[in-house]
């Protein structure tokens, strides 16, 4: 065989391995997607969220906050987008455990909501009334919010650090800390 019929024989299974690694890394990565998909809990289908408003800020801006009574500062560099959310959950009605990838900033207009975090193992919730908010840290903690009355609850969220284009809601797993 000739030098350059090695050569091309050499590229051409150069070639092949790579398209191969790519393969599997593509099927790899859809593997994760599709798993954690599977185990995403889903809001109940009495929940509807309505976004009202987006919007970037034209300057770059940094927000922190800081809870009263906490040493945690909720810091946030450059902020992304802002979203306004109405949420209105039926009676029993819940979001599914999710997290955001901001803080959240949320005021309950009617109802009661009881909010259950995941790092909690004794699965105790705190409950909002009406007129009553709560700043949720966002950047990965994760949650879920119930309406335990028999009455419609109404929720107006603003979520912070929404990256440009991008959902305010990251789904996640049941921690398994909670019986219902």
């Amino acid at each position: 065989m000739s030098i350059q019929c090695e050569r091309w024989h050499r590229r051409l299974r150069v070639t092949r391995n790579k398209k191969c690694i790519a393969s599997l890394a593509t099927a790899a990565a859809a593997a994760v997607v599709f798993a954690a998909v599977g185990l995403a809990t889903p809001g109940s289908p009495n929940v509807v969220a309505t976004v009202w408003a987006r919007a970037g800020f034209a300057d770059a801006v940094d927000i922190k906050l800081k809870l009263r009574g906490e040493q945690e500062v909720i810091h946030v560099v450059e902020a992304g987008d802002t979203v306004m959310q109405q949420l209105i959950i039926g009676p029993g009605g819940h979001t599914g455990w999710h997290s955001h990838p901001g803080p959240a900033i949320a005021l309950v207009k009617s109802g009661e909501l009881t909010v259950y975090a995941s790092d909690d193992p004794t699965c105790t919730g705190t409950s909002y009334g009406a007129g009553q908010g709560f700043v949720d840290s966002g950047q990965g903690h994760v949650h879920l919010a119930r309406n335990l009355t028999g009455q419609d609850t109404e929720v107006w969220v603003t979520y912070l650090d929404v990256p440009p284009g991008g959902s305010a809601r990251i789904d996640a797993a049941d921690p398994g800390d909670c019986d219902f």
